[in-house]
């Protein structure tokens, strides 16, 4: 069902037509820098720029023979190019191609994710502002705390996403590495200077050293950044899913002109959206795992971590770039109830005021056990009786002692709690 949904611009970065190209590109870039250097003819070089070409059927069916994917794409290539097909390839190792195509794979992607990224950060940003002031109660161990706005919520969001798009943007960059440097990374048949022009060439830079591979802490760091973003949206869709239980039901997703919640009970609009995504994230996460196991290889390589690459890289980036679209719509299309809210935030009769009560007999000299010792008497009234809080603390002797009416109507104010919210907005979306 996620292929249904991919976006075409990720989908086709992972095609066999995209992968082959891109292999294509290095073994032409590399015949154009050793021409360049005097390595092979530049007449030659010319017949390859004008005659390689492939054909994806026949490299897999090269392959059935070969068991070789590398081996079976250069027999047909050199099917095309005829006799100068001798100097593809020249001097180099499988995984010089195929790790300096599979960084030019993920940095694609990963300009991809960090636009869709961007795209999340400004629907969260859109609908913070306009819920800056929309009160609703915080809490804590799923129990009601203390009041906080929903764009309050939703700004927690925004700087949870400022710190992936770091992430992002790093392993951007740490995975921009190709290699060139033969079967243990030595040079012996290829020069420093042609991984030079090669990385150059292809917006990538050299690895400053490398065995038969590129070292895949790379990879580890790359795919790590794309699960903690799946974290971030997972912990997202998963307070969607909470704020829209019908016992709280302060927020739900948008629900579409014929859209079906349930085949049996036609009452049913569930979060399915934001389930996906919970769900999704696990996948992600997994595949970081599945990374760091790769970085563990014998001596200078061996190719355990190739079957996990060829399947994490397009299931990961495709997962991802698809959560962060369906995130972004769900989060524009939120629909937020304001009433249920203030009904929720009214649910504990003044409960909710209980540290400003508290934090005031502690300023006019009581201690603070004897404090909230008062405090915690009058509040667990509450439970006991379904009186309002503040009745039960007209009727304490001890506490109105300290405290006039007009005292407690001002510690009962809901503009204590939102007297930073512009101090705190700045300091986020600044």
């Amino acid at each position: 069902m996620i292929r249904r949904y991919t976006r075409p611009q990720m989908g086709r970065i992972w095609e066999p037509e995209n992968l082959f190209a891109k292999w294509l590109e290095v073994e032409t870039v590399a015949c154009e820098a050793m021409a360049e250097e005097g390595l092979i003819p530049k007449e030659s070089l010319e017949t390859i720029q004008k005659k390689a070409c492939f054909s994806v059927d026949r490299i897999l069916e090269i392959e059935e023979e070969t068991k070789h994917d590398v081996i079976a794409f250069l027999t047909n290539v050199a099917e095309y190019v005829g006799p100068d097909s001798r100097f593809i390839h020249m001097g180099l190792t499988s995984s010089d191609i195929l790790d300096t195509s599979f960084a030019m794979l993920l940095k694609e992607a990963m300009i991809l994710i960090i636009e869709g990224a961007k795209g999340l950060m400004e629907a969260i940003k859109d609908r913070a502002f306009e819920h800056k002031y929309t009160v609703m109660i915080g809490r804590s161990h799923g129990i009601h705390a203390e009041p906080i706005t929903f764009g309050f919520k939703l700004a927690v969001w925004y700087g949870e996403m400022k710190r992936n798009l770091r992430r992002l943007e790093a392993a951007r960059e740490v995975i921009s590495y190709g290699k060139l440097s033969g079967a243990v990374g030595t040079f012996a048949n290829v020069p420093p200077s042609i991984e030079a022009y090669v990385c150059r060439k292809l917006g990538l830079k050299p690895a400053e050293i490398s065995t038969q591979i590129l070292q895949r802490d790379r990879h580890a760091e790359y795919f790590t950044a794309l699960a903690i973003l799946a974290g971030t949206m997972e912990k997202i869709a998963i307070e969607i899913r909470h704020l829209q239980r019908t016992e709280v039901l302060e927020a739900e997703e948008a629900f579409e002109k014929g859209q079906k919640g349930s085949s049996a009970m036609p009452h049913k609009k569930n979060p399915v959206g934001s389930e996906n995504i919970a769900g999704l994230a696990r996948l992600v996460r997994s595949n970081a795992i599945a990374a760091m196991e790769n970085m563990a290889l014998w001596h200078e390589r061996d190719i355990s971590h190739s079957s996990v690459e060829r399947v994490i890289g397009p299931d990961s980036t495709i997962l991802v770039d698809f959560m962060l679209h369906r995130l972004t719509g769900i989060i524009k299309g939120l629909v937020v109830y304001h009433g249920r809210m203030t009904e929720n935030l009214n649910k504990l009769k003044g409960l909710i005021f209980s540290q400003q009560l508290l934090l005031r007999l502690s300023q006019l000299g009581m201690t603070r056990q004897a404090a909230y010792d008062i405090v915690q008497r009058n509040a667990f009234k509450v439970w006991e009786t379904g009186k309002d809080f503040k009745s039960h603390l007209l009727e304490d002797q001890e506490l109105m002692g300290y405290l006039s009416e007009k005292d407690l109507d001002e510690i009962f104010g809901i503009d204590y709690h939102l007297k930073y919210v512009d101090e705190i907005f700045n300091r986020v979306f600044a």
